[in-house]
């Protein structure tokens, strides 16, 4: 029986320099495309997947973005906030929301994905991978694959039959939404600035990790053009 993932993970703490001077008054996720912003997007595709909890991390302008979402009880979830006083990077800012993710300390498998990704991806194809993960003695994750787009030719990671790997052939971009287990960071102090990339790289290594192949409409919006493209194309819907 597949027991249904309930926590998410949404990471919203960057600068977003490239986007200057739009994010100088306003972060990155709350730029709108297609009449409403990045990030509320991703709330109503989680929402609508079965997701209950959404933890929501933020540094540059994190006053927005409480104030803009509020209790989140519009898409009937609960918004939980995770401020970080200067950003912690990935790594970093799923240690200092763990409070937030774990239920009295219990491991908890959950999807992070990035405030800055538009994509039509279903995230309730995540449930019976999480089953998966759950049943793992050592914690794994699952990670959802791209297409390498023109900026991002070479790929990150080769996929072979549901199984990610450092070296294998064909290789794909990782699309920025993942499975995590949260046993996997119990061991960095709270406040810890830590990238996720050594985490992809071990886990990868030590095959505990799958991955699947999405070819459906994903952008990572990391520039004005990429944002006014995307806008245009879901304005046209």
């Amino acid at each position: 029986m597949t027991m249904p993932l309930k926590k998410a993970m949404i990471f919203a703490a960057g600068r977003g320099e490239r986007m200057r001077p739009l994010t100088d008054a306003c972060p990155k996720p709350l730029l709108e495309v297609g009449g409403k912003p990045l990030i509320v997007w991703q709330i109503e595709r989680l929402a609508g997947a079965g997701f209950q909890t959404i933890v929501i991390n933020h540094a540059w302008l994190g006053e927005q973005i409480e104030a803009t979402l509020g209790d989140g009880s519009r898409w009937q979830v609960q918004l939980r906030y995770s401020p970080e006083r200067e950003a912690l990077e990935t790594a970093g800012g799923i240690v200092q929301a763990l409070p937030l993710l774990e239920d009295d300390g219990a491991s908890e498998v959950f999807v992070a994905v990035a405030g800055d990704v538009y994509a039509d991806f279903d995230y309730a194809a995540l449930h019976a991978r999480a089953d998966a993960l759950k049943a793992r003695p050592e914690p794994g994750m699952h990670l959802v694959m791209v297409p390498n787009p023109a900026f991002h030719p070479r790929g990150d990671f080769g996929l072979v039959d549901g199984v990610l790997s450092l070296d294998a052939q064909p290789r794909f971009t990782f699309g920025s939404i993942g499975l995590y287990d949260s046993r996997m960071f119990r061991d960095v102090p709270r406040g810890t600035r830590r990238a996720l990339t050594p985490y992809y790289s071990e886990t990868i290594a030590r095959a505990r990790a799958s991955g699947e192949l999405y070819e459906g409409l994903w952008e990572n919006v990391g520039t004005s053009a990429q944002l006014q493209a995307l806008d245009q194309r879901l304005s046209a819907r």
